[in-house]
C-alpha cells in the first residue's frame, strides 16, 4: 500500500485511466476525426500496445495486432468487431422472451379483492440492508458538517459514511398520472392498494402520512417495521478523470442524490405462500430484492443550492423511457409510478421557447470552406450540425412531480470511487500506516460487498465473505461488472439510444441503464449524435462504448486498494482488465451490429463481411442523414420478403427504401446514392444468405434475429414532447397553469413501448412508424436540450 501511496503522490493526481479526446474539424483533408487513447500504455510505441479509438465514422475498438504487424494510421472502421463475438449478448431478454403475461399466483392475487389494510405487505416486506450493513456519518463529522452548512439550505458536506438519513418532501395535492401495473405485480402490490389514499401519499412522499393510524402493529401484535428513508454520497468522475472542483466544497464532499430519496428495501417471495415468513432467511435464493426511490422527493445534503423538484416534463421521459428500455429487453432501473401536484408545487425552470431553434449552419458556399471539396464540406456541416446546440432562452413555471424509480440496486461505481478517493488521500498522508486497520478503508471494503451482495450474491459473495477472501470477491465483481456494462452500451446502439451523461456515477456497477434526464432516441444518425447541450464528443452515440469503458477503469482502479491490501499486485490487475475491457466491449458492439444485419450466428467469414458491410453502409446513412430506426427496420422487411435464394436485388432497394412515410433518409438520395445502396444490398444479402444454412433447426431464423435486435418503435423526442405538453399545457411563459391536463398522450405512448418490436395497430404504425418531423429536427427542447 505504501509503494501504491508513493506511486499517487509522484502522479500528481494522475487520470487513472485518462482518455484524452481530440477533435481536428479542420484538417486538410477535412477528415472529422479523434482519438481516444489510454495515456498510461507502458508500451506506447508497441505494436500490441493498443488503446481504443473512435472516428468520426462511428466507434473502432482496435484490438492487438500480431507482432511484427505495423499500427495503420489509416482512419478506424467504425465499429471493427474483432475476430469472433466471445460474449453472448448479455443476456439481453429479446422482446419474445419479456413476457407480460401474469403468473397463475399474480392473476389470483389481482382478481381477489383487498383484504387487508393498503400498503400493509409492502411495510412487512422492508429489509433496508443498505442502512443495516452499512454506516451513516459519525456524530463528530455531521458536527462539522453542519458547521459549514449554509442559513437555512440543507446542502452540506458529508465527510464520511454510505448513507445520509432524509425525509422526502411531500407533494402537495397528489394525483396519480400512471403506474407500471407490471411492476406493481412484480412488487408484490394488489392492484386495488393503487387507489387508495396511502399508497398515493407514500409514494408522492408522506410517507408517515400514508401508515397514519396504522403504527400499532396487526392484529397479531406484530409491531410494524420501521420507515427508514435515505440518500447516499458518491464522487464524480468524467472519462476516467476524477473530478471535485465543482463541488460547492471544493473536494468532492458536496456530490451525491440531489434529489433522488431510497424510500424502502423490499424482499419479495418467489412463492407468495411464503408471505410473513422473515425476508432475511429467503433471500436471494428464494426471493427477489428490490429498492425504491423518489425522484424529485425534495433537498438532501447534496442538493448544492437547487430545489430537489422534478417537474412533470422531466418525469414523465423519465417514467417512460424506464419502461422503454425495460420492454426493448435493456437493463435498466424501471419506473412504478408518477405522480404530479395538481395545482400544489410548482417551479420555475429554465427551458426553450417556441422560437428557439438551433443555430444556422454555415452554406456549402461559406468562404471559410473553400479549400475543401464538396464531400468534406458536407461532412464537415454533418459534424457541426450534430453539435449545434443552444441554451434555453426563457424561463417557465412547471408543475412538480415525483416518480418511483424501482432496480434490484443502486449501487453506482461513483459509490466505490469515493471510498476508494478517501483511502488513496489518507494512504498518501500516512505513508506506511496499515491502511486495513483506517475507518476509511473499511468503508471502501464494506462498500465492495455490499455491492457483491446485492448485485452478483452468488457469484462474487456467497463463495467469499464468510472467509473475507475480498481479493477474490472484487475479481468477481469486475468480471460480472464488465460483462453489465457492455452488454448495456451495445445494447444502446442496437436500439439507437443516448444516455447523454454517462459519468461514472451515472453508471450503476451491474450494468443498469439509469438517470433518465438528458438522454435521446437518434433521429438523424451521426457518431456523435446526442440531445444533451453537455453531451460534447465524449457521450455521442458511437462513443458510448468508449465512455463506458472509462467508467469500468474507474470501477479497476477503485477496488485496487482492496486488491492491493490483501496481496494482490494493483498494477498488474489494473492492466490485466483494462486489457481485456477492449475485448469485452468490441464483442459486445460487434455482436450488436451483426444481431442489425441478421448476420450472428453464420458462418465464421460472415464476421469480416459484416465488419465490411458496416464501413460500406456508414457513409451513406452519415451523409444522407439516415433513420437510425427507419434504415434498420426496412432492411428486416427486406429481410423476410426476399429469402436467402433471392437475387432481385432491385425489388429489396424498394421495399429498404419504403414510402413516403418510411423512407429511411432525411435526404434524397442521389442516383449515385442509390446504385451505391443497390450494391451494398446485393454484398449483404449474399452474407445473409449463409446464414440460413448454418444456424441450428432450433436457432431463431436470420429475420427473426434481425426483427427482435431492430425495433419498429422507440421513444422519438418529439413524440415525449407532443405527450408532456398536453399533460401541462401551461408551460408557455407568462401563461396560468391549466385547471386540466390531459394525460391521454402519455398512456397511449406507454401502450406504444410495451410491444417496440410488434408491427403495432393500423393507428400505431401510420402515427408513429415515421420520420421524425423536419421542424423537431432543429427546434430547441426537442432536437437538443440543456
Amino acid at each position: 500500500m505504501h509503494n501504491r501511496a508513493t506511486r499517487s503522490k509522484k502522479a500528481g493526481g494522475r487520470f487513472f485511466v485518462a482518455l484524452v479526446l481530440t477533435a481536428l474539424a479542420q484538417s486538410s483533408s477535412a477528415a472529422v476525426n479523434y482519438t481516444v487513447a489510454n495515456s498510461v500504455r507502458r508500451n506506447s510505441s508497441s505494436d500490441e500496445s493498443v488503446g481504443l479509438s473512435t472516428t468520426g465514422k462511428g466507434t473502432a475498438f482496435v484490438t492487438p495486432r500480431a507482432k511484427g504487424t505495423s499500427l495503420s494510421m489509416k482512419r478506424a472502421s467504425p465499429v471493427a468487431f474483432g475476430s469472433a463475438a466471445k460474449r453472448a449478448f448479455g443476456g439481453v431478454k429479446m422482446a419474445a422472451t419479456v413476457s407480460c403475461e401474469a403468473s397463475a399466483g399474480e392473476k389470483e392475487r389481482k382478481e381477489k379483492p383487498l383484504t387487508y389494510p393498503p400498503l400493509h405487505n409492502f411495510r412487512n416486506s422492508f429489509s433496508h440492508s443498505w442502512v443495516n450493513q452499512l454506516s451513516a456519518e459519525d456524530p463528530h463529522n455531521l458536527e462539522r458538517s453542519l458547521k459549514r452548512s449554509s442559513g437555512g439550505h440543507p446542502g452540506r458536506p458529508v465527510f464520511n459514511g454510505h448513507y445520509v438519513p432524509v425525509r422526502p418532501t411531500p407533494l402537495r395535492n397528489p394525483k396519480m398520472v400512471i403506474t407500471s401495473d407490471e411492476l406493481m405485480d412484480e412488487l408484490g402490490f394488489h392492484r386495488d392498494e393503487r387507489e387508495s389514499d396511502a399508497f398515493l401519499k407514500y409514494f408522492s412522499g408522506d410517507v408517515d402520512g400514508a401508515f397514519k393510524g396504522m403504527e400499532g402493529g396487526d392484529e397479531k401484535g406484530t409491531q410494524a417495521k420501521e420507515i427508514v428513508t435515505w440518500a447516499t454520497p458518491y464522487a464524480l468522475s468524467i472519462m476516467g478523470r476524477r473530478y471535485t472542483n465543482n463541488c460547492p466544497y471544493g473536494d468532492g464532499t458536496g456530490y451525491g442524490d440531489g434529489r433522488a430519496i431510497s424510500i424502502a428495501e423490499i424482499v419479495v417471495p418467489h412463492d407468495l405462500d411464503s408471505i410473513g415468513i422473515d425476508h432475511e432467511k429467503l433471500y436471494p435464493h428464494d426471493a427477489s430484492r428490490y429498492e425504491l426511490q423518489l425522484k424529485g422527493a425534495g433537498q438532501t445534503p447534496f442538493c448544492r443550492g437547487a430545489d430537489g423538484r422534478a417537474v412533470l416534463r422531466s418525469s414523465i421521459r423519465e417514467f417512460l423511457a424506464s419502461e422503454a428500455m425495460h420492454h426493448l429487453g435493456i437493463s435498466t432501473t424501471r419506473a412504478l409510478s408518477l405522480i404530479v401536484s395538481d395545482s400544489g408545487d410548482t417551479s420555475t425552470r429554465p427551458w426553450y421557447s417556441d422560437a428557439a431553434q438551433a443555430r444556422e449552419l454555415p452554406s456549402m458556399d461559406d468562404p471559410r470552406l473553400s479549400r475543401y471539396s464538396d464531400d468534406q464540406k458536407r461532412e464537415i456541416l454533418q459534424q457541426l450540425a450534430a453539435q449545434m446546440k443552444s441554451d434555453p432562452d426563457t424561463l417557465q413555471q412547471e408543475k412538480n412531480a415525483i416518480t418511483t424509480r424501482v432496480a434490484r440496486s443502486f449501487s453506482r461505481i461513483g459509490h466505490l470511487d469515493l471510498f476508494a478517493r478517501r483511502v488513496e488521500m489518507l494512504a498518501m498522508s500516512e505513508g506506511d500506516h496499515p491502511v486495513k486497520e483506517t475507518r476509511q478503508y473499511q468503508e471502501l471494503e464494506d462498500m465492495m460487498w455490499h455491492v457483491c451482495y446485492r448485485e452478483f450474491y452468488s457469484e462474487a459473495y456467497e463463495p467469499y465473505f464468510d472467509n473475507r477472501d475480498a481479493k477474490a470477491a472484487a475479481m468477481k465483481l469486475l468480471e460480472n461488472s464488465l460483462g453489465g456494462i457492455s452488454d448495456m452500451v451495445a445494447a444502446w446502439i442496437r436500439v439507437g439510444f443516448v444516455q447523454g451523461n454517462f459519468n461514472a456515477d451515472n453508471c450503476l456497477v451491474a450494468g443498469r441503464t439509469m438517470d433518465y434526464g438528458p438522454f435521446g432516441f437518434v433521429d438523424v444518425y451521426h457518431p456523435l449524435s446526442a440531445k444533451w447541450t453537455g453531451s460534447g464528443e465524449h457521450f455521442g452515440f458511437m462513443n458510448q462504448p468508449n465512455a463506458g469503458f472509462a467508467n469500468f477503469a474507474v470501477l479497476v482502479e477503485s477496488l485496487l486498494p482492496i486488491i492491493d491490501a490483501n496481496g494482490g499486485d494493483g498494477e498488474e490487475t489494473r492492466d490485466e482488465w483494462l486489457e481485456k475491457a477492449k475485448g469485452v466491449f468490441s464483442d459486445a458492439v460487434g455482436k450488436a451490429m451483426r444481431m442489425k444485419m441478421g448476420l450472428d450466428g453464420g458462418p465464421a467469414e460472415v464476421v469480416n463481411e459484416a465488419d465490411e458491410l458496416w464501413e460500406g453502409i456508414e457513409p451513406l446513412l452519415r451523409g444522407s442523414r439516415g433513420d437510425w430506426i427507419l434504415f434498420w427496420r426496412q432492411l428486416t422487411y427486406v429481410a423476410a420478403e426476399y429469402k436467402n435464394e433471392s437475387s432481385d436485388y432491385k425489388g429489396m432497394l424498394k421495399t429498404l427504401l419504403g414510402d413516403k412515410q418510411t423512407y429511411p433518409f432525411y435526404d434524397k438520395l442521389s442516383e449515385k446514392e442509390e446504385a451505391s445502396l443497390l450494391a451494398w444490398i446485393e454484398k449483404w444479402h449474399k452474407s445473409f444468405s449463409k446464414c440460413y444454412s448454418d444456424g441450428s433447426p432450433s436457432a431463431p431464423s436470420p429475420e427473426e434475429t434481425m426483427r427482435l435486435a431492430n425495433p419498429k418503435y422507440v421513444l422519438r423526442e418529439y413524440m415525449l414532447v407532443d405527450a408532456y405538453l398536453k399533460a401541462d399545457s401551461g408551460k408557455t411563459p407568462g401563461s396560468p397553469l391549466p385547471v386540466t391536463s390531459d394525460y391521454s398522450g402519455v398512456h397511449e405512448l406507454y401502450r406504444l413501448i410495451k410491444e417496440p418490436y410488434s408491427e403495432g395497430t393500423e393507428e400505431q404504425s401510420k402515427k408513429f412508424y415515421r420520420r421524425a418531423p423536419d421542424e423537431s429536427l432543429t427546434a430547441g427542447g426537442t432536437a437538443f436540450m440543456s
